[in-house]
């Protein structure tokens, strides 16, 4: 039975919106309806600088008396940074980084943390980025296995983007404790049909997240031609679900048809029309849940 979570970056101060603490958003996320909170894994919210073992304690009381889950620890990482500086450790402190994410899950009776790969870094081989953030992967694996902790790869960074190539990195990553965190709207942007893709990736699935958009066409003025140029790529904004051009009905049915029953996260992590105040933000949860019960 596929449950819903609110991820707390909705409500963490960033792109003008509305910022809460992390008791007052587990609040409002109960208030909402909603069976979990995702929660962001730096500041505002949690840290793992901040996040003592006296406030581990006080939030796994507030989750437990709230009567809700912590769905997910969201990570945010990049194993392609740092190839400026080669002599940096940067991996591995992400590692450590990913290690430390997996123990405050568990702090908080949670079970799964979300990962990036990596983006594409001009000059350096696509080849070589992809075996990096392979590695890094297999190495969080390594990091996280006695803890009984999922890592969901989230298909947002540009190494392993489209849906073949994201399974095809999962292959190689090959660790039966990382799986996929697939959503819609990457594929969506790009262009893949969204329920071949779902369906593809379904079986590997075990949380998506979302959030609607709609699409502007951008243009330069040529002064020469007295005219305009065509730009690439277009200009995403978030709308509330079921509004935007990302055909949410046919992902879940793909996704459903293939066999997922995870987490559905929903997240307002951009600027999103009609502001950043509490009671617009507030809207826009709502909605996602509305939309999620139209379509079955």
């Amino acid at each position: 039975m596929m449950k819903t979570a609110l991820f707390s970056v909705s409500y963490a101060g960033l792109w003008g919106q509305a910022r809460l603490d992390l008791p007052m958003f587990i609040d409002r996320t109960k208030a909402l309806g909603y069976d979990g909170v995702m929660l962001m894994g730096k500041r505002p919210h949690a840290s793992i600088m901040d996040i003592d073992a006296e406030r581990r304690r006080q939030l796994r009381n507030k989750v437990e008396q709230t009567q809700i889950e912590v769905a997910c620890i969201a990570g945010y990482t990049n194993f392609t940074a740092g190839l400026e500086s080669m002599e940096v450790p940067i991996v591995e402190i992400q590692v450590k980084y990913v290690q430390e994410l997996a123990q405050l899950a568990v702090d908080l009776n949670c079970r799964l943390v979300r990962l990036f790969t990596g983006y594409e870094v001009p000059g350096q081989s696509p080849a070589v980025l992809w075996g990096r953030c392979v590695d890094a992967l297999k190495w969080c694996s390594d990091a996280v296995e006695s803890m009984d902790v999922t890592l969901g790869i989230q298909n947002h960074h540009d190494l392993g983007l489209h849906t073949d190539a994201y399974l095809e990195m999962l292959q190689d990553i090959n660790r039966p404790n990382v799986k996929a965190m697939y959503d819609a709207w990457s594929p969506a942007l790009r262009g893949e049909d969204l329920y071949i893709s779902a369906k593809k990736a379904a079986p590997f699935t075990v949380a998506t997240t979302c959030a609607d958009y709609v699409r502007f066409p951008r243009y330069s003025y040529v002064p020469d031609a007295v005219n305009y140029r065509r730009l690439d790529p277009d200009l995403a904004r978030a709308v509330p679900m079921g509004e935007g051009t990302i055909d949410y009905a046919s992902f879940f049915r793909g996704l459903k048809e293939g066999g997922f029953d995870g987490w559905a996260n929903y997240e307002m992590c951009s600027p999103v029309r009609g502001g950043g105040d509490e009671a617009n933000l507030d809207r826009y949860a709502k909605q996602f849940l509305a939309y999620l019960a139209s379509i079955g």
